[in-house]
């Protein structure tokens, strides 16, 4: 643990005995320095560290101050309870016909699945880009054939090493997006009529690629906070022929949750005494608001199980559509899926990002990402909670960028959504994101576009609209 984190670490230890109260004013930088003995820069960093945290806030002229918590606090979700049956799907649809109406470049998009553009390098990206264009050699169109551009593979396993999975490069396959790369698993794995595990809330996109390969799916309860429940997923694969599990262990879309790394171990440990693949969409463990990363489920893999799905679009390049999937013992399978759907990913892309990389400037950006989003979700949480009316819950993420909120009982969450794009704002109701449209009174809000001033506004309106909503259901 650097200077910094065992400062931030201190005083918010302070903060939770008490000694630090709402509304305390912290010792200023220049007498922490004067009596720790440390640099400027070293207290600047702990403090921002708190502020993203949303422990404390910065006054202008006037230093940092322990933020006032509103008494109580909005409960979080409780457990989710689907059905243990397997359902058909369709849901397309419907879902593009709520994304469809959230389009408009007016409308503020807390319902979009993708942080501000803003918040990346383009720029830096750009100049990457041009100059991978102007060093293409005609070889580098078959050489960077499936599995993909080598020098991004072999990065891609580094960065992979780092977090403690040793995955060897030619196991890497580049993708257009971790959409392919999930189609490409469950294309490896499944037949039309086969079931898969998903949880429940679960990423819509999932449930289309599902459906669109005729599967069906059986949805497994999850916790706003530590993810999916192995008991009832062991129920459910000593009762049913699950062929693959589709999960998000790391900051769950929608719901913002986290499993332990003991549950991952368990998790490991339960399909593959079940020999069940694990397909994991991985594309938010890059924004974790703590100090590490979470644990990768690649470095628990002995026997090649888990196909690891994640891509550059959430925190780097959105747009770029470039994936990949770390595919253990399914590799060639999933390489001649891709050669046969879609050939190849944008070469020059590839060797962009490859030479992005290789700068340096990579991990940078994510620290500072990864504080940006923080200070946002921390300032989301606080609107929800002067905002919106008694019976609302919140689930409180620790990374990602998605805000899951269940409305008091009775509450129609598309009413909400249909009344609030009617006034500019978007947001993501509760049931595209279950095959059987269950969350009716469920809402997901993107925190990735910092706009506090626009946000807190939007807020106001959801919450209106949500407590006018609550007034009108019969008791």
């Amino acid at each position: 643990m650097s200077l910094y984190q065992k400062l931030a670490a201190t005083t918010e230890k302070l903060i939770a005995d008490g000694l630090l109260r709402p509304g305390d004013r912290l010792p200023s930088i220049r007498q922490v320095c004067r009596t720790q003995g440390l640099s400027p820069i070293t207290v600047s960093s702990a403090y921002q560290l708190l502020e993203s945290r949303g422990l404390v806030e910065a006054r202008p002229k006037s230093g940092y101050f322990v933020r006032a918590r509103f008494d109580p606090r909005l409960p979080e979700p409780s457990m989710t309870q689907p059905g243990s049956d397997s359902t058909g799907l369709e849901v397309s649809d419907f879902i593009f016909r709520i994304l469809d109406s959230s389009k408009d470049s007016a409308v503020l998009p807390l319902g979009s699945s993708f942080p501000s553009p803003a918040l990346f390098p383009l720029a830096k990206l750009g100049r990457s880009l041009a100059t991978a264009a102007r060093h293409l050699m005609p070889q580098d169109t078959l050489n960077d054939l499936p599995p993909g551009n080598a020098e991004l593979r072999r990065l891609l396993a580094l960065r992979y090493l780092a977090h403690g999975a040793n995955v060897a490069p030619q196991e890497i396959i580049i993708t257009a997006g971790a959409m392919e790369g999930i189609n490409l698993c469950l294309q490896a794995v499944t037949k039309p009529g086969d079931l898969i595990a998903v949880e429940s809330p679960t990423f819509y996109a999932g449930l289309q690629a599902a459906e669109r390969l005729g599967l069906k799916v059986v949805e497994i309860p999850t916790h706003p906070r530590d993810g999916l429940s192995l008991e009832a997923l062991a129920e459910v694969l000593a009762r049913h022929p699950v062929k693959a599990c589709l999960c998000m262990l790391n900051f769950s879309n929608p719901s913002g949750s986290l499993m332990p790394d003991a549950r991952k171990k368990e998790l490991i440990a339960l399909l593959r005494q079940h020999q069940v693949p694990l397909i994991e969409d991985d594309v938010y463990a890059e924004l974790h608001f703590g100090a590490q990363p979470p644990l990768c489920s690649k470095a628990l893999d002995d026997d090649g199980l888990v196909m690891h799905v994640s891509s550059f679009s959430k925190c780097l390049a959105p747009g770029y559509r470039i994936g990949w999937v770390a595919a253990g013992r399914y590799v060639e399978q999933i390489r001649r899926q891709k050669l046969t759907s879609s050939l190849a990913t944008s070469v020059p892309i590839q060797i962009g990002l490859a030479n992005y990389l290789k700068q340096g400037g990579y991990d940078k950006h994510l620290r500072q990402l990864r504080q940006c989003l923080a200070a946002q979700a921390a300032a989301m949480v606080t609107s929800v909670e002067r905002h919106f009316p008694p019976g609302t819950r919140i689930a409180r993420p620790q990374g990602g960028y998605f805000l899951w909120l269940e409305l008091p009982a009775g509450v129609d969450a598309l009413g909400v959504h249909r009344q609030a794009l009617a006034h500019g704002v978007s947001t993501a109701p509760g049931p595209i994101f279950s095959a059987k449209r269950e969350y009716g009174n469920f809402l997901r809000l993107n925190f990735g576009h910092p706009d506090n001033a626009r946000q807190e506004a939007a807020i106001a309106l959801l919450g209106r609209l949500a407590g006018a909503a609550s007034q009108s259901v019969p008791i």
